[in-house]
């Protein structure tokens, strides 16, 4: 099929409309690029984040302190050369977004600094009071439509062209089920997590794991899937995706409580409720199961001038009939972010030759076992532009070990529950009734909290709604969710923002990652 507005051939293709996406087709600016979108450059998650981007930008903050505040949430499983490169090459970003018109908020002129769960210093940076996510959304956008960048939007990605072991190219099709092929020496992906495969999620219905299932299958290693995070505080409503209440409102002095009145963070963490994410999801859990609700309260009415710092959430709070200068608000714990995905180097590369990713669908090793609060927009940032300084350069080389943990693909885990996932049938029960299903069954078993039980039942019924003769989206979602709950039941300990009740305690011999690939022969395993 062809289009004017889908080339058939393209330098670069970057499949995704969120910052990484963006950063990269930008910063690629001498080559032909084509941005392929899901749906309106607007709609990406980068959208909806509220709470910022993270920067050490003046003393007594710096990089080293950044650094040391992110491998205290990974919980020793970040990469901490990738990491040295993120923390110090983030500020010079974001002084690069404030000279493109970048409107952070700001106190008496200079930027008004921020403190979130997990840091020891205001270092985060907001637009609108909660906001940061629409506006840098609406300034990359507004570059991206002024360059000569190809946008491709309202069309899915499908999956990716391979050719003598090398990427070429994807498949795509719109919302006329017209298809596809564009062509190109480079493809990055930059389509985001994976929320759509949990009942319960922060993030946008886009958010469907299409990019790391086609990763998956066309041979690239994936590694880190069983750390997801779960935001803490996500307002408690008949609404998908729910309502977020930004970390930011507890670091202007919001605290967690039970129906009771006591505070739920008290004595469980130094840094109480400004504990990193996973701590507080975890407690937040716990207190919701051990009265039987389905929420606990966040008491912001000691912040100060709610509606002028939190506009976004005062709306959000008040089309709910909700005051938080007033009332507490019913939260509980939500996916939100995925901490891995597709194995990359320094630059983006991956382990298929060509194939490229950036943002949260790759797995750059940064988050180690929990992603440090408002560190996700900085890596989209930082690593996006390196994609695409990288393919402006013609880069042509293949995936380099140093910097990103080795695939070192020589012991491989046995697998409970595992089965193969075999290519090219096609699912015969309906998505709109597997989807559901499947959701219920992710929030429920592979959760915040798991276990071998749960995990092993997960695998099972995943197998019962078709896991490997789904084809499109569903099938994405169900490949994808197999691979996490492999990985979720493989890992024998409880580390970052995974918790196994029956192995509660961090362990010295998992100190490191899980890496998964599919097979020649269709199966997915389990690496060490």
């Amino acid at each position: 099929m062809t289009d004017p507005g889908v080339p058939a051939r393209t330098d670069v293709v970057v499949v995704g409309g969120g910052i990484a996406g963006m950063a990269a087709a930008l910063s690629a600016r001498h080559r032909a690029v084509a941005l392929v979108t899901k749906e309106s450059l607007d709609e990406s998650t980068t959208r909806y984040a509220q709470g910022g981007i993270a920067a050490a930008l003046a003393l007594p903050d710096s990089p080293d302190l950044h650094f040391e505040d992110t491998v205290r949430a990974g919980a020793g499983l970040c990469d901490e050369t990738a990491l040295r490169l993120l923390v110090a090459e983030g500020p010079a970003c974001v002084a690069g977004l404030l000279a493109e018109g970048a409107r952070f908020d700001r106190t008496d002129g200079s930027l008004a600094l921020a403190r979130e769960g997990g840091h020891s210093m205001a270092r985060i940076l907001r637009a609108g009071g909660d906001a940061t996510g629409a506006e840098l959304q609406r300034l990359l956008g507004d570059q991206v439509r002024e360059s000569a960048i190809g946008l491709v939007q309202d069309c899915r990605a499908t999956g990716l062209l391979v050719e003598e072991g090398r990427c070429c190219g994807i498949e795509a099709v719109d919302y006329d089920g017209d298809r596809y092929e564009i062509r190109a020496h480079a493809v990055v992906l930059a389509t985001g997590g994976a929320g759509a495969l949990y009942e319960v999620t922060t993030n946008p219905d886009v958010a469907t794991a299409d990019g790391l299932a086609m990763a998956v299958r066309a041979g690239a290693a994936v590694a880190d899937l069983e750390f997801v995070q779960f935001h803490p505080t996500a307002l408690v409503v008949d609404e998908r995706p729910r309502p977020l209440v930004s970390e930011a409102v507890r670091g202007e002095g919001a605290v967690l409580r039970a129906a009771t009145g006591e505070r739920i963070m008290e004595g469980v963490h130094p840094m109480e409720d400004l504990a990193p994410r996973d701590v507080v999801a975890q407690a937040v859990f716990r207190a919701m199961h051990r009265v039987d609700a389905d929420h606990v309260y966040l008491d912001a009415t000691r912040v100060e001038d709610f509606p002028r710092r939190f506009p976004t959430i005062m709306a959000s709070c008040q089309s709910y009939g909700l005051d938080p200068r007033e009332d507490w608000l019913p939260v509980a714990p939500a996916a939100h972010y995925f901490c891995g995905g597709v194995v990359t180097d320094l630059t983006g590369r991956t382990t298929l030759p060509g194939l490229y990713a950036c943002g949260e669908v790759a797995c750059t090793g940064v988050h180690g076992a929990n992603r440090l609060a408002s560190n996700s927009l900085l890596e989209g940032l930082v690593f996006g532009r390196r994609v695409g300084d990288a393919l402006d350069r013609g880069d042509t080389c293949t995936f380099r070990a140093e910097g990103a943990a080795a695939f070192a693909g020589d012991a491989v885990c046995e697998v409970p529950g595992g089965f193969a996932e075999p290519r090219g049938a096609v699912l015969s029960p309906p998505a709109a009734d597997v989807i559901p299903r499947l959701r219920r069954l992710m929030m429920r078993c592979v959760g915040v909290v798991r276990s071998a039980d749960g995990l092993l039942a997960a695998s099972r019924e995943i197998a019962a709604l078709g896991a490997g003769r789904a084809a499109g989206p569903l099938g994405n979602l169900l490949l994808v969710s197999l691979a996490l709950t492999q990985a979720a039941l493989v890992r024998e300990e409880t580390r970052g923002c995974h918790v196994r009740e029956d192995y509660p305690d961090a362990r010295p011999e998992w100190r490191h990652r899980l890496y998964q690939r599919l097979t020649s022969d269709g199966t997915l395993e389990v690496f060490r």
